[in-house]
């Protein structure tokens, strides 16, 4: 994908991360946890113009939750209350043994998507996610028996690479998420994005995630640079300095108005499904 991409009027596929499993309604009150809430910010997001929902599960209590039966409920209000998505479950977790991050992959229908996190990254002063990779290989075998397309995230310089040296190995298109941000993920800044692009296998579909203030100016450069966007209370809980944003389709809402103004065309469902080979 490439500037050319943008001239050409590509279409640009929005991706909604609604809850993530980090922070809660103690950062954002508005921000889903439980599956009603979940369900509700899914069809908004869907009637804003987003075609892919990543999903995270989260416990009665409002902790993140990994089980099947969890993620189930989760997806099953999802799909009920949406016309036609694509689902993007997360198999990311802070200390979590692999057996259980898998757990997301088993729900019956299986998610359309799933994450597959490409090396280790810390997170806070004492928490790890290691992401080795036998567990990394462990995810991607099991997504591949159950027909699941790998959503690949790239959280810095050294999961490109380890990306590149699987690359044969991914279903084509490669779905690549390019995350930005804080600690030991890629430095937010254009040219940390400019850089990534440039380094990404040959034919891959890149999606550009930025942390808190960073995902505006980051995923508006993705538009112009040929890629799709991925907003959402996960990764950013405020519109604009010092005002919390009022809810995911806000988000969205902006993202679809960017796109539009920037001359590409929003992409469909099914347009989605074909640029990302769903």
């Amino acid at each position: 994908m490439t500037y050319d991409d943008y001239l050409d009027g590509k279409p640009v596929v929005v991706t909604a991360a609604l809850t993530g499993g980090i922070h809660g309604k103690e950062a954002n009150p508005n921000l889903p946890e439980t599956p009603e809430e979940i369900a509700e910010a899914a069809a908004a997001c869907e009637a804003a113009g987003a075609s892919v929902l990543h999903l995270h599960a989260r416990e009665a209590n409002g902790e993140r939750a990994f089980s099947t039966e969890r993620f189930q409920t989760v997806t099953d209000a999802v799909r009920a209350a949406t016309d036609d998505v694509i689902v993007q479950h997360s198999t990311g977790g802070t200390g979590a043994p692999t057996e259980l991050r898998a757990e997301p992959l088993r729900t019956d229908p299986a998610p359309d998507m799933a994450s597959l996190d490409m090396g280790p990254m810390n997170r806070g002063q004492h928490l790890t996610s290691e992401n080795t990779r036998a567990t990394v290989a462990a995810l991607h075998e099991e997504m591949r028996e159950r027909g699941i397309k790998p959503e690949v995230e790239v959280f810095n310089d050294g999961h490109l690479n380890e990306v590149l040296a699987v690359a044969d190995d991914l279903a084509a298109p490669p779905s690549i998420t390019l995350i930005l941000g804080p600690g030991t993920l890629s430095v937010p800044s254009p040219r940390s994005l400019l850089h990534l692009v440039d380094h990404l296998p040959e034919g891959a579909e890149f999606t550009t995630l930025g942390f808190g203030r960073h995902q505006l100016p980051l995923t508006t450069l993705s538009v112009l640079l040929g890629g799709h966007v991925r907003v959402g209370l996960e990764d950013n809980v405020y519109y604009r300095r010092g005002e919390l944003a009022e809810s995911n389709a806000q988000l969205v809402e902006r993202a679809v108005r960017i796109v539009e103004e920037f001359g590409r065309p929003l992409a469909t469902t099914d347009e989605a499904r074909e640029i990302l080979g769903v």
